[in-house]
């Protein structure tokens, strides 16, 4: 999915520039500058491991009526939130099709009966949950002294 959404301060750290960035002290407009065609990693989840390569194509100035977050494009479904990161989902899909697998019950009650990571993603679901931050994001207008 490609899309422009703030992330939790702790969840998240940016590798650029040959090194780590601090989320917590660098914005994602900072840690972008000049990285036009270039390519960045993403760690999310520090315990589990996500780590995403993001490669910049064109940074395009904001759309003054536009609405923000918004989607660009959707592939493909997420994991579920702790589930281990690639290897632990990889071994909990591999339990949900093997009934004699030991951890069979444990990935039914992680993914449920009807999981299906080839599943496209629900972009009305995605439509309405970006729609619902931009409100709560939305700058307030400020009260007169």
């Amino acid at each position: 999915m490609m899309a422009a959404l703030p992330q939790e301060a702790a969840c998240y750290e940016m590798r650029a520039y040959g090194g780590p960035l601090d989320a917590r002290k660098t914005t994602l407009a900072e840690a972008l500058e000049g990285m036009r065609g270039k390519t960045f990693h993403y760690l999310y989840d520090f315990g589990d491991g996500w780590e995403h390569s993001v490669k910049i194509q064109g940074i395009a100035p904001a759309d003054p009526q536009g609405t923000y977050p918004r989607l660009l494009e959707a592939t493909g479904m997420r994991p579920p939130e702790d589930s281990g990161g690639p290897w632990g989902y990889a071994e909990k899909l591999e339990a949900l099709t093997d009934p004699a697998h030991e951890y069979h019950e444990e990935a039914l009650e992680a993914l449920g009966d009807d999981h299906d990571s080839h599943a496209q993603p629900n972009i009305a679901v995605i439509h309405a949950r970006f729609a619902a931050l931009a409100k709560k994001w939305a700058p307030r207008p400020r009260k007169a002294k």
